[in-house]
């Protein structure tokens, strides 16, 4: 996918470098013992946005999202415990991951001007923010649940993710390592820039250690399925949602289907909006970045 690039970052269009300017303050809060990255856009005192990442993905995922909305909005994003720059952990649970959301709300101030925020949540993301909408719904004004549907009994991750690995491959370069970036779910679309952006942001350098080479290597957990509970990702968590939800999915996308947004529509039980995005698939800030902004904007006011 950015093979052909080198190791290059691909042409990016004004706009792109524009919003990659606003750089978001960084910091670290701590939850159960372990650090979880946190980047803050926007002023305190606004009402508040936090943006969610999905599976061994990170926070930078919404860096050229989330600055659109700093002019109104104080924003925030975090990255889950055992992906991005935040630490790991031995296992790994739905209610730790709420828990992590709902302290980025209190730390980064997003429920200053009196108003509880909204999430928006991408795929993965879209699981803790359920548990939210169920046990915390007093928390948070509303969600947007962004490609994102809790898997059906027997679902769950490919084998070869399932059962883990002790540690990921290393690649001699950086160039290496971004040849090797695949999305989960596979898809062969998206804009290059912002796929080597993401990319970039999933890998970091790591010296020699034992029998493996120094190198190029992701950051996410190996390990993070064979340590996750998966146990409180029932399919009732919809049913039991008491904050109003949205839904934005990408019309081509493997993961919610028709039949899928159909189930989750008849569902959940306070839903405002669906919004389908024509020249999406399951990544839907890589394929229609402006789009997605676009329908985050105008759901805004149907939560409220």
């Amino acid at each position: 996918m950015l093979g052909r690039f080198d190791g290059e970052r691909p042409p990016a269009p004004p706009w792109f470098e524009q919003v990659l300017a606003i750089e978001p303050e960084r910091s670290t809060f701590d939850v159960d013992g372990a650090a979880i990255e946190l980047l803050t856009w926007g002023e305190v005192g606004r009402p508040g946005l936090l943006f969610l990442h999905g599976n061994a993905a990170h926070a930078d995922w919404w860096s050229f999202i989330a600055p659109f909305f700093a002019a109104d909005y104080r924003c925030a994003a975090i990255s889950w415990s055992g992906m991005g720059r935040s630490e790991w952990r031995e296992r790994y649970a739905i209610a730790t991951f709420a828990k992590e959301a709902l302290t980025a709300i209190e730390v980064a101030g997003l429920a200053a001007s009196g108003a509880p925020p909204v999430i928006v949540a991408h795929s993965f993301g879209g699981f803790p923010t359920l548990y939210v909408c169920a046990e915390h719904p007093e928390a948070i004004g509303g969600a947007m649940l962004v490609d994102s549907a809790p898997p059906k009994p027997g679902g769950g991750p490919p084998p070869r993710l399932a059962e883990g690995r002790s540690q990921h491959n290393r690649y001699p370069t950086l160039a290496h390592a971004l040849r090797r970036f695949r999305f989960l779910p596979e898809q062969e679309t998206g804009r290059p820039e912002l796929i080597d952006h993401i990319a970039r942001g999933a890998l970091h350098e790591v010296p020699a250690e034992g029998d493996s080479p120094a190198g190029w290597t992701w950051r996410f957990d190996p390990q993070f399925w064979a340590h996750f509970d998966r146990g409180d990702l029932a399919e009732g968590l919809i049913a039991r949602a008491r904050a109003p939800i949205g839904i934005i999915h990408g019309v081509h996308s493997a993961l919610l289907t028709p039949e899928r947004v159909a189930e989750m529509t008849a569902a959940i039980p306070d839903l405002r909006f669906v919004t389908g995005l024509p020249h999406a698939a399951h990544h839907v800030m890589v394929d229609d970045p402006l789009g997605l902004i676009d329908a985050i904007r105008d759901g805004l006011p149907k939560l409220g």
